[in-house]
């Protein structure tokens, strides 16, 4: 005897669940559209376009195009040092076309980051600064900006990687810098990388030439230390020591002699006459691998330790000098701010 009543509920439940696929990939679809919608709607209106140089130009003269981000009513806006360079000019054009004079609070080339604050604005939209300490590798990211005047032009993708670092300007080594696969167009440079709950964490910064998909933004976090050391003292401070070098292996030989488990080490090439390293006997082919208890692996090692925490401070340094294990105290002094 054949029981059919087992085939008859099979075909029931695989006909249940081919009907509830498509509704149900519908579902998500349509959250995902939401989310990206609703963060348009809350933070497109406080992404504006930054241009640079005058108003009326002579042939030949250029102007500059970047987006930029208010964080607060009073209208401090954060953008990209890049965008704003050198100009003497700076005017900030909103979602509605509104267009204000802005000058320039600070800019910190170490991290491509500048404030603007806008002449005579009150009451703008703004968005908050998140924290991106929270952030999920796989989490949706939305990038806003107003790249060559078009405004609000929106991609959505989701955080590739974490704590990636990369090369700015200056030489020196952005950390803690944010990968995403939200696609940016030229000039979003300074507009806002932004999470689900329309909190701003990453400020756009870079995309890499040749590769595909592969963006960056420096992260909210350190977007606020800037931001803080900038409305404190104008500029952010970092300690200085008057060296310039490059990162170079260490021979076996010289680190079983010395007793160090350094491979690499920061090779000192040129000294600043009457700086801090010169004073404290530092010579050109001296190896850094050590610096107030860190290890030091490389020139990016040694300038991540010179924050404004040791400034003024005497430091323990230890160097290897013709393969052999020196201590010297040196007292790193306040570097001197960006110019403009």
């Amino acid at each position: 005897m054949l029981d059919f009543t087992s085939d008859t509920f099979d075909h029931g439940l695989s006909s249940k669940a081919t009907e509830q696929t498509p509704v149900d990939d519908q579902i998500l679809l349509d959250a995902y559209s939401n989310a990206v919608i609703g963060v348009t709607e809350r933070v497109g209106p406080a992404v504006v376009r930054v241009e640079t140089g005058p108003k009326v130009r002579t042939p030949g003269e250029r102007g500059g195009l970047g987006s930029g981000i208010v964080i607060s009513p009073d209208g401090l806006v954060l953008t990209n040092s890049h965008v704003v360079g050198s100009a003497k000019e700076i005017r900030l054009r909103d979602i509605e076309g509104v267009v204000t004079d802005a000058r320039v609070l600070g800019v910190d080339p170490d991290t491509d980051l500048a404030l603007l604050r806008a002449n005579g604005a009150r009451d703008l939209r703004y968005a908050a600064l998140g924290n991106s300490k929270t952030l999920r590798r796989g989490q949706l990211v939305v990038a806003i900006g107003n790249p060559l005047g078009f405004e609000s032009t929106v991609t959505a993708g989701v955080v590739s990687a974490l704590g990636r670092s990369i090369r700015s300007v200056s030489g020196r080594t952005i950390e803690d810098v944010i990968q995403t696969d939200a696609a940016l167009n030229p000039g979003n440079s300074g507009g806002p990388l932004v999470s689900s709950k329309a909190e701003v964490i990453g400020i756009n910064t870079a995309i890499i030439n040749g590769a595909q998909g592969i963006c960056f933004a420096v992260a909210s976090n350190t977007a606020q230390f800037v931001l803080s050391e900038i409305i404190r003292h104008g500029y952010v401070r970092r300690a200085y020591i008057g060296v310039s070098g490059q990162t170079a292996p260490i021979p076996r030989r010289h680190a079983v002699l010395a007793g160090v488990d350094n491979k690499m080490g920061a090779l000192v090439a040129q000294i600043e006459p009457d700086g801090p390293a010169a004073k404290a006997g530092l010579l050109p082919g001296d190896v850094v691998i050590k610096l107030d208890g860190v290890e030091i692996n490389g020139v990016d090692d040694l300038i991540r330790v010179l924050d404004r925490d040791r400034i003024g401070r005497t430091l323990a340094m230890d160097v290897l000098r013709m393969g052999r294990l020196r201590a010297i105290d040196i007292h790193p002094v306040e570097r001197k701010p960006a110019g403009r």
